[in-house]
């Protein structure tokens, strides 16, 4: 959680000129911290309020988790994966299609 807190959450800025870089940052936060899984329980959850707090903190409404659907699950368990070796481009694609509107 150090390094988690060091490396990313310390870099993040208050405000975003533009969306895109705000789903960029929501991927790399969403799935670094599902990928440390630090808690013995609610670690998905923890992602998703954070998640959440990061669009609703920038005037958007909140992401649409439940699009993620059985179809797109095995999706997000491989963008989970991927956070591993600091690829995000698979959550950012889907962090793009659960967006708010």
């Amino acid at each position: 959680m150090k390094s988690f807190e060091d490396e990313i959450l310390v870099h993040l800025p208050d405000k975003y000129a533009v969306k895109e870089l705000l789903i960029k940052d929501i991927a790399k936060v969403h799935g670094e911290l599902l990928f440390i899984h630090p808690f013995r329980e609610g670690n998905a959850r923890t992602a998703r309020i954070l998640a959440n707090l990061m669009c609703r903190k920038q005037g958007y409404d909140a992401l649409r988790f439940e699009l993620i659907t059985e179809k797109e699950f095995e999706s997000y368990v491989l963008a989970v994966q991927s956070s591993a070796k600091k690829d995000y481009t698979k959550m950012e694609e889907i962090i793009s299609f659960i967006f708010p509107g």
